[in-house]
């Protein structure tokens, strides 16, 4: 098959696509919408999206914990001794952290949280570097701005912290989901004109 029968089937395809998109635009519409809505929601209930968000966290680590505890279980005449070992290791640090974050979550998100803010600081510091290395290009003072941006989320979650572990995730989470379903319903309203 040659490149132009290649990119005539791709673009076929997404021809196609996009048509299937357009006849749908409503459920796009409505599922963006819904996004917007329940993240103004989560908004006014961070602390309660925080602790469930972290629980759910819990809990996926304690089934995968046992999961995997069940395969090396299955399998273990397959392994080695060692990878026995190492494989048992982990399912226990998974199940022992799962049961942990469950019981314990306004601590597990408190030290999520502060793990976040961390993460903020280092890559402010890395973009604020990285904006000043490629000055004076066009553009620089963007990466600058998010780095700077960075940092001072950073700083502001660390000082509220360890407060701040009950409201923060649950606020990252609220304000993706508007995001989220601004962006669905741009997108639906862009497809309706077509």
């Amino acid at each position: 098959m040659n490149t132009n029968t290649e990119h005539a089937d791709t673009e076929n395809l997404l021809k196609k696509k996009l048509e299937v998109a357009q006849q749908h635009w409503g459920w796009l519409l409505t599922l963006g919408i819904l996004f917007v809505v329940l993240g103004i929601i989560g908004l006014g209930m961070t602390v309660s999206l925080t602790l469930t968000s972290i629980i759910f966290l819990g809990a996926f680590m304690l089934v995968g914990g046992v999961f995997q505890l069940g395969y090396i279980i299955r399998d273990r005449h397959r392994m080695s001794g060692r990878e026995i070992g190492f494989s048992i290791l982990l399912s226990l640090l998974y199940i022992i952290a799962g049961i942990w974050v469950i019981n314990s979550p306004a601590m597990a998100s408190a030290l999520t949280t502060a793990i976040v803010a961390g993460l903020l600081a280092a890559l402010g510091v890395i973009r604020t570097m990285a904006a000043f290395d490629k000055r004076p290009a066009k553009g620089w003072g963007w990466l600058l701005i998010s780095g700077i941006s960075s940092l001072v989320l950073s700083i502001l979650i660390f000082m509220d912290w360890p407060v701040s572990g009950l409201w923060v995730i649950g606020m990252f989470i609220a304000i993706e989901m508007i995001f989220h379903g601004w962006a669905y319903t741009v997108i639906a309203l862009a497809l309706r004109k077509h």
